[in-house]
């Protein structure tokens, strides 16, 4: 859409930008109120209506452009900082009414037809849902994926490598093994092992709480991951109901010794360590 003349949108972009100071402020001081928090965003407000304020006078594709990296920015400092999107879409939207204000005013003074008015005022609203639109994607965007490195942070706390020897490592296996955990163990599992020197390492499976045929393709595939760099694999926990819930499914684990306790497993891998001291 070509505006109208842009000498006769000078005017607005000026009145803005002359009060955009004093409007970031009392919005920073309203917030202080609403909150019970104070937030420390002027220099994003300023920034806002500084676009705000020169979108009245570029096409809508630039100013969109412009909006969609202010948008970016701002979530990524609202999702860091832990604050709403709620706040994120007050912040966008608190000036639409004040910059309308704004516009009408000089769109009198200045004499403005009713077509140019409704055109300035249209481009305008435009913006401003860009920026609603661009904030809440980047924000979701943001957020998913602070929720995924967070969960990859306890996953891989949930597998942790204790080295009890020169040359042994317990894996303490807790809880359900889905294929995302099991990508964490294998990661884990391989830089431990490789980073300790590790012969052996003890994967205990005493509270797994089912072994089915998904859960012992993950485990075969970490054991055959470690074996290809030089490291023997043994489990324990074996208990009675795993190992007859395995038999029924007919999962095989005749390539891998197995023990009910770990107190058993520890013994048989002493066994090889300690002789060759």
């Amino acid at each position: 859409m070509q505006l109208t003349n842009t000498k006769q949108l000078h005017p607005i972009r000026d009145v803005i930008m002359k009060r955009k100071e004093e409007l970031a402020e009392r919005k920073k001081q309203n917030l202080a109120v609403v909150h019970d928090v104070y937030t420390e965003l002027t220099t994003f407000r300023v920034h806002l209506l500084t676009i705000y304020a020169d979108s009245i006078l570029v096409e809508k594709d630039l100013a969109a452009d412009m909006i969609r990296e202010w948008g970016e920015n701002f979530s990524t400092l609202l999702v860091t900082s832990g604050l709403p999107l709620d706040l994120a879409l007050e912040e966008i939207s608190y000036y639409r009414d004040i910059i309308g204000e704004i516009i009408k005013d000089e769109a009198i003074d200045k004499r403005f037809s009713l077509n140019v008015f409704y055109e300035i005022i249209s481009h305008f609203n435009t913006i401003v849902d860009d920026a609603v639109k661009w904030v809440s994607q980047s924000y979701l965007q943001n957020y998913t994926e602070q929720i995924k490195h967070a969960q990859y942070a306890v996953d891989e706390l949930s597998v942790p490598i204790v080295r009890m020897t020169e040359e042994t490592g317990i894996l303490p296996l807790v809880g359900d093994l889905d294929t995302s955990r099991a990508q964490i163990l294998m990661e884990n599992a391989l830089a431990k092992g490789s980073e300790y020197q590790l012969s052996w390492l003890i994967i205990d499976l005493s509270v797994v709480p089912i072994i089915d045929t998904m859960v012992a393709d993950q485990l075969f595939k970490v054991v055959a991951g470690l074996q290809l760099i030089g490291i023997r694999v043994v489990l324990s926990g074996i208990r009675s109901e795993i190992a007859q819930t395995m038999v029924n499914l007919g999962i095989k684990i005749n390539h891998i010794k197995t023990f009910a306790s770990l107190h058993q497993a520890v013994s048989y891998t002493n066994s090889f360590t300690t002789s060759k001291e």
